[in-house]
């Protein structure tokens, strides 16, 4: 089955705005266009329900109720219990809150293995941890393809000391995806915990974080076409083995467990704007009396079906050409379709260049520092970064590619 396009463009209100008309969107992975469920449910919000939520008086328990069905909803389509998924501000501030509730739980002589794979926001606040002597190790990529080798990750475990590893399900500028249910098998079969980065990844079809076997899965509600919001799954196990990171007297509330500030209620509430368009999406296709978990996957494949078909015509390309570094797999099918490259010339100035042809890049280091040194690639030189999602056109991408043959 392919997906239906113009459909799926026509529940997008960016595509119809006249001030972008003429304008190929390819820094997805910065953050998507906003899909019109969750800008309709935001405005009912702020239009109809913006009092304190959870009150005896009708548009207070609406606001509650539209917030609950939002946590209900997504945990399903996951296939995660409702109260494992919580609402943070961000996927930045969710890891940080999380290193603070495993700085006081790590016992004497524990560690954690990072990545040099990832974005820094799932990197840098396990490696602070490393001032209160928490040892930190680190896997290392491959320095030619970027490729994160799961047989490396074998050997920092092999002492029985690591109690958490975290890794992303894709990376920000590799886009090379993990495969994050072996490496969490050989996680477990350590005694330890993992914490996977799905920013990169969701956005592409949510991940069925059940069979995935992930104890923390985490993504951006703001790059998977809706509000800015964290969104980040705890197993029930581990957090309530972990601190209380919020209130005291919430502490028996597993999803407000690990939000110390109080929840964005319009947010939170316009995230279940996300389950209407992948249950729309899913039904347009047939699949409207499935079940959300069958839902989900059945988007996902449309999803990422339609990334395949365009993302391989784009490789191709920028494989055969000798003046550019084509970072990541060159196979559509083993990575995400967000699209790195070298160049000879600093990268934000290849992207400004872009923009004349209506072509909406990025160029610089996407707080990708430590991946793109691993490579060999200086950061403030940077690279061109071309990301889409699943609303992409094949008329775009054709475009991208004679916009390249031009600036490059």
């Amino acid at each position: 089955m392919k997906l239906d396009i113009e459909y799926v463009r026509s529940l997008f209100p960016a595509f119809s705005e006249p001030a972008l008309q003429g304008q190929a969107f390819f820094e997805n992975a910065g953050g998507s266009y906003t899909c019109a469920p969750v800008l309709n449910r935001l405005f009912r919000f702020y239009t109809e329900r913006k009092v304190q939520p959870y009150a005896p008086f009708a548009a207070s328990q609406l606001a509650g109720a539209e917030m609950d069905e939002a946590r209900a909803r997504l945990a399903a389509l996951m296939g995660v219990e409702t109260d494992e998924l919580s609402f943070g501000p961000s996927t930045t501030q969710n890891t940080y809150v999380l290193a603070q509730a495993f700085r006081r739980w790590m016992p004497e002589g524990g560690a954690i293995v990072v990545t040099d794979q990832d974005h820094e926001a799932n990197s840098g606040p396990w490696r602070r941890l490393a001032e209160d002597g928490i040892e930190i190790r680190e896997w290392k990529i491959d320095p030619q393809t970027g490729h994160l080798d799961p047989d490396a990750l074998v050997p920092l475990l092999a002492d029985g000391r690591v109690r958490l590893v975290c890794f992303p399900h894709c990376s920000n500028v590799v886009a090379e995806i993990n495969p994050v249910a072996e490496i969490v098998q050989t996680i477990h079969a350590a005694g330890a915990y993992a914490c996977v980065d799905g920013v990169s990844y969701a956005p592409h079809g949510l991940p069925d974080v059940g069979a995935l076997g992930a104890d923390i899965y985490l993504f951006s509600a703001y790059k998977t076409y809706g509000p800015h919001q964290g969104i980040m799954v705890i197993r029930r196990d581990l957090g309530r083995a972990l601190p209380n990171q919020g209130h005291y007297f919430n502490g028996d509330a597993l999803y407000k467990r690990f939000t110390p500030a109080g929840p964005d209620h319009a947010q939170v509430a316009a995230s279940a704007g996300i389950a209407d368009y992948i249950d729309g999406l899913a039904a347009h296709h047939g699949g409207a009396d499935a079940p959300p978990r069958a839902r989900a996957v059945l988007a996902h494949d449309l999803m990422r079906g339609h990334e395949v078909a365009l993302l391989q015509p784009l490789l191709d390309y920028l494989a055969a050409r000798n003046d550019i570094r084509l970072l990541g797999p060159r196979d559509a099918a083993r990575r995400a379709p967000t699209v790195a490259v070298a160049c000879a010339r600093p990268a934000e100035g290849v992207a400004a260049d872009l923009a004349p042809h209506g072509i909406m890049a990025g160029g610089g280091d996407f707080y990708a520092v430590r991946p793109l040194a691993a490579l060999g690639i200086d950061p403030v030189h940077g690279v061109l970064r071309m990301s889409f999602v699943h609303y992409t056109s094949t008329e775009e991408v054709s475009r991208l590619i004679a916009a390249l043959d031009k600036v490059l």
